[in-house]
């Protein structure tokens, strides 16, 4: 394997590992959010879309060249050879294979680039929309104390007034209470719609990233699917 598919393997294995550890399971979002909010990650900031291009433009034209090497050595240009010694046609073979295997080391390097660029946005929105969701939690809870503080306030007037304490004052603060309550209860009904919301789209950021892991899984299962096909066909190949 030469230097430059050798650094494409490397960047593959790199990428798997990367996206292994983005899907375990007991780290949460937030703190991979944290992660990523580190000081390093902030300088680099600038160069990241200039780096993600660059390396899809560089990944694109290897997966092209291994494109053009596996139809360079593919079976009609083994066919058009087949006069020659089993030595050479065995070399032709031999770089079929390594054009076959450069070809998917590309693709799935490029594909798990896109994918890994994929996941980290979706860790970063659901660890966005998780801490919205709890601070909303938390005005609601306030909400509803200051709502039932004001309640009781009300309770406590009418008990007044059936008692037949009556006067101006305490109708104009019955009705100033009136008021206040029926201003909390709006404020409690919005920051529950709010809430609601958050909640609805915390639980579609979870699926889309459910769906990412298993569609990951089923390309990996994939591709080792591949690799065992093409390891037997060379297999069968040679001892021909």
């Amino acid at each position: 394997m030469t230097l430059q598919w050798t650094a494409v393997a490397t960047f593959l294995y790199a990428e798997i590992g990367v996206l292994l550890a983005l899907c375990l399971p007991f780290i949460s979002a937030k703190r991979w959010q944290s992660v990523f909010r580190f000081r390093v990650w902030n300088a680099l900031a600038s160069f990241w879309n200039k780096a993600f291009l660059t390396m899809i433009i560089i990944l694109i034209v290897l997966f092209l060249d291994a494109i053009r090497e596996v139809r360079k050595y593919s079976g009609e240009q083994l066919n058009k050879n087949s006069k020659l010694q089993p030595n050479m046609f065995d070399h032709l073979h031999m770089k079929l294979f390594r054009s076959q295997r450069n070809l998917y080391i590309s693709g799935f390097s490029l594909f798990l680039w896109l994918v890994m660029r994929r996941v980290i946005m979706l860790i970063n929105q659901l660890a966005t929309v998780t801490a919205t969701g709890v601070a909303l939690q938390t005005q609601v809870e306030n909400a509803n104390q200051v709502a039932k503080k004001y309640m009781e306030d009300c309770e406590d007037l009418r008990k007044v007034l059936d008692e037949g304490k009556t006067g101006k004052k305490i109708e104009e603060g019955n009705a100033v209470l009136k008021k206040e309550v029926g201003r909390l209860t709006q404020e409690l009904r919005t920051t529950d719609e709010a809430l609601k919301k958050s909640q609805a789209e915390v639980k579609a950021v979870r699926r889309q990233a459910e769906g990412l892991t298993q569609e990951y899984e089923r390309l990996l299962q994939e591709h080792h699917v591949l690799q065992n096909l093409h390891q037997g066909d060379e297999g069968d190949k040679k001892s021909q």
